[in-house]
């Protein structure tokens, strides 16, 4: 059996070429998989988070776009996840990084940058000098104020009611999944 890349200039480059006995099968990666056993789809964890890595790459280039539509050229869209997670709140590096997935080299590098764009401010505690919190400034949150007024304008034109549903009950799956996963890594499988 060998794999190959299938389709590489449509952007599925996950796709795979199955050759078995001469006989060549295409999957699509976001095609599941049918369970010998069953009629139905069988979806594994991996061909979720792969999706999900893909869906958010995807998603990253759409934020790109916005912020070159927009002028914004000093930070890109990791940043700008960044800015949302922080939103309307003054909370600690901490905090931050218990909302977020990142690294804590990748978050310092990312907070500088944005100091330095001017989207958010340091203030140091007045307790403890070591410590500091975080708040988005003025452009900070007129940004995002303008992704979610275009999130919201791509949502009105691409997006009719059913959809809008279908995220809300696929935005629940997931949080459940990331609770799931999260219990299984703290306390085992």
């Amino acid at each position: 059996m060998t794999q190959g890349l299938l389709y590489p200039s449509m952007g599925v480059e996950d796709a795979v070429l199955l050759r078995t006995g001469g006989e060549e099968l295409h999957v699509a990666p976001d095609q599941p998989r049918r369970d010998e056993s069953s009629d139905g789809p069988q979806v594994s964890c991996f061909d979720l988070a792969r999706l999900l890595e893909r869906s958010s790459r995807r998603f990253s280039g759409l934020i790109g776009a916005e912020l070159t539509r927009r002028g914004v050229d000093d930070i890109g869209p990791s940043q700008v996840m960044v800015l949302l997670a922080i939103g309307d709140t003054e909370l600690s590096v901490g905090e931050l990084l218990d909302r977020g997935n990142y690294v804590g080299s990748n978050i310092s590098y990312y907070l500088k940058q944005l100091t330095d764009g001017d989207y958010i401010e340091r203030v140091t505690s007045q307790r403890d000098k070591r410590s500091a919190r975080i708040r988005l400034t003025e452009r900070g949150r007129q940004l995002c104020a303008d992704l979610r007024d275009a999130a919201k304008a791509f949502e009105r034109s691409f997006c009719v009611e059913q959809d809008l549903r279908d995220l809300a009950t696929a935005f629940q799956a997931l949080h459940r999944l990331e609770l799931m996963w999260a219990n299984a890594a703290r306390y085992g499988v």
